[in-house]
């Protein structure tokens, strides 16, 4: 499976922090957004990641991440001019996922929860259709919302429904098979003038091939769309790092542990940073895994 990480889109509800950089190059905390959904592909065991973002922020993403080789990654690049839609992401990154399948995130959605990689690994083996993630909220009329049966099979997926069927919001984590290449590509663009992940989703649904799990009361799904909701955000990673004394999304530590590179290759990453306190904590966790130094 590979992975997309779609970090486009002009950021207008955070103007005027956005107006000069991606929103997905703001730090939640202590880290960039980006950091969060590119540990969820990681922890899914995927490392081959294509990051789609604007003409104009691309070279910044670049400049943070390089080709991710330093991660144990394989980190590739491309433009969406125009924020066209969720769905243009498989039209645009075609050639990247060929014959694979392929997980979206979206760059603003941040998950947290214990056995997080398990389940991701579980979902995305033997993947026949789509797989998505419901997580329960108190309003969800600002939600695409899915409704399940006991075995997880979806019934309905309704866009922002006055009468919602559940109150189960329809996450921006998405694994797909190869198919949604070809359905992204027959899409026709809404009445907003944008190829809709809802209209691939419902395409699955339609063909009995769609499935959602739902993410349990211990997990945590934040987007940071908004001002307010990124501070709650970055104080929602501050109180679990200072309370635990581990680091959220630290995408060293993640390849560390998923094998992609060795403690001393880890420390190593974490020599760079030395003068910060994240500097310190990559050094730390890679001398308790055998480092020297």
């Amino acid at each position: 499976m590979k992975g997309i990480v779609l970090a486009g889109g002009s950021g207008t509800r955070l103007h005027p922090i956005t107006q000069a950089t991606s929103k997905q190059l703001l730090p939640v905390y202590d880290k960039p957004m980006i950091y969060y959904p590119l540990s969820v592909l990681m922890l899914a065991g995927i490392r081959e990641i294509l990051v789609i973002s604007t003409p104009s922020d691309l070279p910044n993403f670049r400049r943070l991440l390089g080709d991710g080789s330093q991660w144990g990654l394989d980190l590739r690049y491309a433009e969406q001019p125009s924020p066209n839609g969720l769905a243009e992401a498989f039209v645009i990154g075609a050639d990247f996922v060929g014959d694979d399948d392929v997980a979206l995130i979206l760059g603003d959605n941040i998950f947290y929860g214990r056995g997080f990689s398990g389940l991701l690994r579980e979902q995305s083996s033997g993947l026949d259709g789509c797989a998505l993630f419901g997580y329960a909220v108190k309003d969800p009329q600002r939600y695409g919302v899915g409704e399940v049966d006991a075995e997880g099979t979806l019934l309905s997926i309704e866009e922002k429904p006055v009468s919602p069927r559940s109150n189960l919001a329809i996450t921006g984590l998405y694994f797909y098979d190869n198919e949604v290449v070809d359905i992204a590509r027959s899409l026709a663009p809404s009445p907003r003038g944008e190829l809709e992940i809802t209209d691939v989703n419902l395409t699955y649904l339609r063909r009995g091939r769609a499935r959602m799990t739902t993410l349990s009361r211990g997990f945590a799904w934040l987007d940071t769309g908004t001002h307010d909701s990124l501070l709650e955000a970055a104080q929602f990673v501050q109180v679990l790092e200072h309370r635990t004394g581990v680091r959220i999304a630290c995408l060293e530590e993640v390849a560390l542990r998923m094998g992609f590179i060795t403690a001393d290759e880890c420390h190593r990453l974490g020599a760079k940073l030395a003068k910060s306190g994240y500097g310190d904590y990559v050094m730390a966790v890679a001398r308790d895994s055998g480092a020297e130094g």
